[in-house]
């Protein structure tokens, strides 16, 4: 009896999870580039009672044994890098993936990351920046007088016109893959890092070596679909509540089985 109130108590554990899991997609689903996370649960050890195809009394196989599971755990969370819903933004600097890759960007401390967040902008000195003011690479400097001439092609080619109609190629963006995106670790601010998990990263130029092309004007925003997430929450609430009325049910009998000797 005792074990059924802790294997219920784990199912109420990863229940609080997933809710977790939920609200953050929810809280994100404006959140230019975010690819929703998915919780993922195991059954834990079960105790063995009689395996199966042991031999009966009476000398004939078992067809199963007796197996009693100890309840269940969260095993990971992975990211869902299924296409988000394209906003149109006329703005130059607004760049979105069709397909796979991420920008790679540098951070102060020289460290490496990568987003899908294409909302660009220029810093003071004229250099491709993300929203936070990482700079994207390699490195793009672009004349801020011309903000609203910027030209940015499929395949990542960034051209400026000037004043008098003469356009000049500034730039080249290059995109980033792994062979297992979803192993890269969050860290806020829409950047993820490469781990062991993810593989080495692989540069290309937009269209190149698998990666997807560049859409200017564009922003991607969160893939999380709001119906499904609420009623994956409402699921999740009801087993909640499934898990809590089972401990309930255990304290009960555990209450009646100890009045038998009063």
């Amino acid at each position: 009896m005792i074990k059924g109130l802790y294997t219920a108590a784990s199912g109420m554990k990863v229940q609080q999870i997933n809710v977790d899991v939920i609200a953050n997609n929810l809280a994100n689903v404006n959140t230019a580039g975010y690819k929703r996370t998915q919780a993922d649960f195991q059954d834990l050890l079960y105790l063995v009672l009689r395996e199966p195809g042991a031999q009966s009394q009476n000398g004939f196989s078992a067809p199963s044994g007796v197996q009693i599971g100890s309840g269940a755990e969260l095993v990971s969370t992975t990211k869902v890098f299924s296409p988000g819903v394209l906003e149109q933004t006329e703005r130059a600097l607004d760049l979105a993936i069709l397909g796979d890759g991420f920008f790679e960007v540098d951070l102060p401390n020289g460290q490496k990351a990568y987003t899908r967040d294409g909302g660009m902008r220029l810093d003071a000195n004229g250099q491709l920046v993300t929203a936070q003011g990482f700079r994207i690479s390699p490195s793009i400097t672009i004349d801020a007088a011309a903000d609203k001439q910027i030209a940015v092609a499929p395949d990542g080619t960034i051209t400026v016109r000037d004043e008098i109609g003469n356009t000049s190629q500034v730039g080249q963006l290059q995109l980033a893959r792994f062979p297992n995106a979803s192993g890269l670790r969050s860290g806020g601010g829409n950047l993820l890092y490469e781990t062991a998990s993810s593989g080495t990263v692989t540069l290309a130029a937009p269209g190149q070596s698998g990666t997807g092309t560049i859409a200017q004007n564009m922003l991607e925003r969160s893939n999380v679909n709001v119906v499904n997430e609420l009623v994956s929450l409402i699921t999740a609430q009801r087993a909640y509540e499934v898990n809590s009325r089972a401990i309930k049910v255990g304290d009960e009998m555990l209450s009646e089985a100890s009045n038998l000797i009063r």
